[in-house]
């Protein structure tokens, strides 16, 4: 008895490491999706299945801090780590190779939609869920038509006033990532801040490595302030949309579905045809398939 005891115990603890490891992968996606244009991390969390776990765990923070920390911290863990290595190097990839890695991501978009039309199941679509998914079908297009294009790159230095609105862009940046379908990179981006605060993130890593103290002092200056905005976004919008999930799901959800397929649309309009070739869609067609079953394992 005492045998088969500490086995199925074993098993609890190999399963529960496991799942842990799955969250931080699940991060990583968050937050590889957070820093491509036209990408949305809100997207990847509800291709996943985890977008209803995480907003919760962001509402109750405060009141079950422990509970909340615990499965936030995988996802932090990932995001984190994705977001800090490969802001050297997916601009390379995007820039060299847009098509396969642009289907990278519609394939993990595609493979979470069972997630999404599970949240449907049993509710009857009427007139007004149809009219909400095909406005906010066209809200996520109408974005990549008018704010997909790069603005005039800001230069970030460090003073009271540009702190000040590096705090108003984290907020704003964090209320579109949360949003599924809505790229809060593509909204940096046409505001002229994406290109300079991705390079402060390399800049400050490159500090830290070489310690370069006052690399780090004029990095903290500047991501500090943005990391404060970013997280006061993250919770006011968690709470408007937990309250709209809980009081009118089919109508969140339909909204959720609009913003969600459009976003392969939106993705696919930022790559030119020049980039469109025979061996750019074979290899788009594994990085498709890639997607799609690594979005099916990791929303199980």
């Amino acid at each position: 008895m005492g045998i088969k005891y500490k086995k199925n115990l074993r098993r609890q603890e190999r399963g529960k490491d496991m799942d842990f490891i799955k969250d931080i992968l699940r991060g990583a996606m968050i937050g590889v999706a957070n820093i491509i244009p036209g990408v949305s991390g809100g997207t990847m969390m509800v291709s996943m299945g985890i977008y209803d776990k995480i907003i919760s765990a962001i509402n109750h923070i405060f009141k079950e801090f422990k509970k909340s920390i615990k499965t936030l911290l995988p996802y932090g863990i990932g995001m984190l780590a994705s977001i800090a290595g490969l802001s050297f190097c997916i601009t390379y990839f995007f820039g060299h190779f847009p098509l396969p890695t642009a289907f990278l991501f519609i394939g993990l978009i595609f493979g979470g939609l069972p997630v999404i039309f599970g949240g449907l199941k049993g509710k009857k679509a009427d007139a007004g869920a149809v009219l909400i998914f095909v406005a906010f079908f066209a809200i996520v297009i109408l974005l990549q038509i008018f704010g997909g294009d790069k603005g005039n790159d800001r230069q970030l230095s460090v003073n009271a006033g540009e702190m000040g609105i590096l705090l108003i862009m984290g907020v704003i940046t964090s209320a579109t990532m949360i949003i599924p379908g809505v790229s809060g990179s593509m909204v940096l981006m046409a505001l002229g801040y994406y290109t300079p605060i991705i390079g402060q993130i390399r800049s400050f890593i490159e500090a830290l490595t070489a310690f370069d103290m006052d690399g780090l002092l004029s990095g903290v200056a500047l991501l500090v302030p943005f990391g404060i905005g970013v997280l006061a976004g993250i919770l006011l919008v968690a709470r408007a949309i937990e309250f709209l999930l809980r009081r009118y799901p089919l109508y969140t959800y339909s909204g959720i579905l609009g913003l969600v397929m459009a976003s392969p649309v939106a993705v696919l309009m930022g790559i030119g045809v020049s980039a469109v070739s025979l061996p750019a869609v074979l290899v788009s067609a594994l990085t498709f398939a890639l997607g799609f079953v690594a979005a099916f394992f990791l929303s199980r």
